[in-house]
């Protein structure tokens, strides 16, 4: 099987800072790691090949620095990796990377299955995958805690979490899911595999390689831009009531505040 891992670098959640000028997050000297949902992702592809054999290529899109994440997912046992870094690409909404990473895709036909993580942490949108999905042409299996593929290898079997319970989805390969916590345990790199990342093949493509509708990348590509950012106004007020020692006193002194702020009729 081939199996394609679109992952994402990430900033570190506590170091996320927002440039007032451009809208974006500041990554310059912010220590970055891999997407969490992503290493689930990986993870799976990597317990699907050691199974039935293949392939696991890893796909970013992103500056040089991405390269560090490629490589971590090389430790962890994917193949090779597809880097695209190019200026042309800045700027992208998730329409935009989903479509550069799309174009990535078709060059790895023939593939059977994508598995990305169900959302990057610095976005929080949750859409990249599925618009991979929809550009591809291929059926979609969200939210994934189990994986099951058909002896045959032509069929997906997926449990996947809702907010009611979980549904089990089986669709015909190939597929797209996205990987959440719980589908598995990443697994920890040993020194061996680290040094054999570096030997594993990392192709590099610019926007003008990588072809398809040059406007469709980047920036210009984006029907969706940050107009404006800001930090919410910090909670003020608020009244603390402790019952401890007149529990009936604090269940009245409740009461007269929220007549107070009318909350009750």
């Amino acid at each position: 099987m081939r199996i394609v891992v679109p992952i994402k670098q990430v900033p570190e959640i506590a170091e996320v800072k927002i440039d007032p000028e451009t809208k974006t997050l500041i990554r310059a000297g912010v220590p970055s790691i891999v997407n969490p949902f992503d290493e689930f992702a990986v993870e799976e592809a990597i317990k699907i090949k050691e199974k039935f054999g293949g392939e696991v290529v890893v796909i970013t899109m992103g500056p040089p620095q991405a390269l560090d994440a490629i490589r971590k997912c090389l430790a962890m046992g994917a193949d090779r990796a597809l880097h695209l870094c190019d200026r042309a690409f800045a700027g992208a909404d998730t329409w935009a990377t989903a479509y550069a990473l799309a174009e990535a895709i078709k060059t790895l036909e023939p593939y059977d299955l994508i598995i990305a993580g169900k959302q990057a942490i610095d976005g929080d949108t949750a859409q990249v995958g599925p618009e991979i999905a929809e550009i591809l042409g291929i059926p979609q299996i969200t939210y994934a805690i189990k994986v099951e593929i058909s002896e045959d290898q032509k069929r997906i079997s997926v449990r996947r979490e809702t907010d009611e319970g979980y549904e089990v989805v089986e669709c015909k390969l190939p597929a797209l899911i996205t990987a959440i916590k719980g589908l598995n345990e990443p697994r920890l790199p040993s020194l061996m595999a680290i040094m054999k990342a570096r030997q594993k093949e990392v192709k590099t493509l610019t926007a003008e390689e990588l072809g398809g509708e040059q406007d469709q990348y980047g920036l210009p590509g984006s029907p969706t831009q940050v107009v404006e950012i800001f930090t919410p106004e910090a909670r003020t007020g608020g009244v603390k009531i402790d019952g401890t020692e007149d529990p009936a006193g604090a269940a009245k002194q409740l009461i007269d505040w929220l007549l107070k702020k009318g909350v009750l009729p």
